[in-house]
């Protein structure tokens, strides 16, 4: 049978065992949705911290996205104002040089469903390669950089980011766009969605 609200189908996302042969951590799928949601933040997936806490963003790099987007933390985690969808809804484990990729079998087993029932977004917030892959097929780009780069013709209600962590202090520098064009715009839009 069908999941037919919204709330049915987080409860079915959050006990999804799909990947669970996978994960060095097990299943915790991570995310926050409401169907009044007028801003999505569609990351990569939770790190350890995330994993172990069940909060989205948990961590420096959710510090840094917030400080884009202008907001504090009682509005980011709001899930009636802003929804967070990661791309892999669980930990997916360490690689040679970070975190795994997210799985795959997320955002085709889940995320058609779960925007089904935002029916009032008005920004999407792609972070990093992964979503900015998925989402931006139409106007996809040959590299991260330049997806980013290209924000002002980056169909609304999509705005395409690098992933604020830490770890990414250099492609900052070597960016400077990116706080002084992008970010300035970005909380404009956030101010006026929300």
């Amino acid at each position: 049978m069908p999941v037919t609200t919204l709330d049915a189908l987080l409860s079915e996302v959050r006990g999804c065992r799909a990947c669970a042969d996978h994960l060095p951590l097990g299943p915790r799928p991570v995310l926050r949705a409401a169907t009044t949601a007028r801003i999505l933040v569609v990351g990569q997936a939770p790190g350890t911290r995330v994993h172990a806490s069940g909060v989205p963003w948990d961590d420096p790099s959710g510090d840094r996205l917030r400080d884009w987007m202008g907001v504090d933390s009682a509005t980011f985690y709001d899930e009636r104002r802003i929804a967070i969808i990661p791309m892999g809804l669980c930990y997916p484990g360490k690689g040679p040089s970070g975190d795994l990729p997210p799985r795959r079998e997320c955002a085709e087993l889940w995320h058609e469903r779960l925007l089904a029932h935002l029916v009032e977004l008005r920004l999407v917030l792609l972070i990093g390669a992964y979503a900015v892959q998925h989402y931006g097929r139409s106007w996809r780009k040959p590299s991260l950089t330049a997806a980013v780069a290209g924000w002002r013709e980056v169909p609304a209600p999509f705005v395409p980011l690098p992933h604020p962590s830490p770890r990414n202090i250099g492609w900052r520098l070597r960016n400077p766009w990116l706080e002084s064009e992008l970010v300035p715009e970005l909380r404009r839009r956030v101010a006026t969605v929300l």
